[in-house]
């Protein structure tokens, strides 16, 4: 299996087209976010994994994503991952994250200990 996409959104949908095809919508795609108040502050953004899996292969794995600030563990999410063969899938992903200033955090998403997706989120005083 392999990660197609990862991203930080405010929503999601899924709809049916004709084929039978699925889309997904996503909405307020992003890599910064205003503080909802001065530090220190926690914040839970919705990190969205795309992953498919090819037809031969079985489909079952792990979702790990581990967010990093320099060298820091900051939080940690591991979850089961299942995917019919030759299709797509998708995990949400919501940690809680104290910034105790403003700066930038990193998604390290990973499946079966495979190669890593690194997605950042930087944390913005705010307006």
């Amino acid at each position: 299996m392999d990660i197609v996409a990862a991203v930080f959104i405010d929503e999601m949908e899924m709809r049916q087209v004709p084929g039978p095809s699925t889309r997904i919508d996503l909405t307020g795609v992003h890599f910064s976010l205003a503080a909802p108040a001065p530090v220190p502050v926690t914040v839970e953004p919705h990190l969205l994994v795309l992953v498919r899996c090819r037809p031969d292969e079985n489909g079952n794995g792990a979702l790990e994503v581990v967010y990093r600030r320099d060298d820091e563990q900051v939080a940690r999410n591991v979850q089961p991952l299942q995917v019919e063969p030759g299709k797509f899938n998708y995990r949400l992903v919501r940690a809680q994250l104290e910034f105790a200033d403003y700066g930038t955090v990193e998604a390290h998403c990973r499946l079966d200990q495979g190669p890593v997706t690194v997605v950042p989120l930087t944390l913005l005083p705010p307006v």
